[in-house]
């Protein structure tokens, strides 16, 4: 007989398009629930953030409805973390989106608006919105189920700059390289979105399943 799927809490704090990624978790053969809950985010086998919307109002809800710290605690026990768009930026300390604002502090680094020009001087349109090349880099296992380049759906207007190179798990052009996706330990967050990227979100939503297990 086999085990039951692990639960995975999708954190709810009223931003994000958290029943499509539920849905695009349970095709993955995962037990997802969507929770308000600090203890339910403690006591599940995995965590996923999604995120929409401005990084200051987000982290302001996480503070106040706990589970900031509920999220910081399950990475520390080990347990393997999702994030998804915003839930990648407000892994890092800091944001500059509409002024100076601190995230979860779990990875060093901040998070910084797509400047107005490209590297070669040229206007650059922000947001970035539609589908990009992500190559994948880096030596973490769950990319090891990953194609080395693939193409997923983005909506963003700012980027994380991680502060060392090697929680730099894959990265895309916009103009200039950015990183796309962050990865460190039992950490994997990509900025763009899985499950509105059709069959290249379900390889990597199927990869997060496999990888879920020797975590913790």
């Amino acid at each position: 007989m086999s085990s039951p799927a692990p639960r995975i809490a999708v954190v709810d704090y009223g931003a994000g398009n958290l029943r499509s990624v539920a849905k695009a978790l349970l095709r993955a053969g995962l037990n997802p629930e969507i929770t308000s809950d600090p203890s339910v985010v403690r006591a599940a086998g995995g965590v996923v953030l999604p995120g929409a919307g401005a990084f200051a109002l987000a982290i302001g809800q996480l503070d106040a409805m706990g589970l900031s710290d509920a999220i910081r605690e399950s990475v520390a026990a080990g347990r393997p973390y999702l994030g998804l768009c915003l839930g990648l930026q407000l892994l890092f300390e800091e944001s500059d989106e509409h002024g100076l604002h601190r995230g979860l502090g779990i990875l060093p680094g901040r998070v910084q608006r797509f400047a107005s020009v490209d590297d070669q001087g040229q206007p650059r349109r922000v947001p970035h919105i539609g589908w990009n090349e992500v190559r994948f880099e880096g030596t973490h296992p769950l990319c090891a189920d990953l194609p080395a380049r693939d193409h997923f759906y983005f909506v963003h207007s700012h980027h994380a700059v991680p502060a060392q190179p090697s929680f730099r798990a894959g990265r895309s052009d916009y103009g200039g390289w950015f990183t796309s996706v962050a990865a460190h330990e039992n950490v994997f967050a990509v900025q763009f979105h899985p499950e509105k990227s059709q069959l290249s979100g379900k390889r990597l939503l199927d990869a997060y399943a496999k990888w879920l297990p020797s975590c913790g």
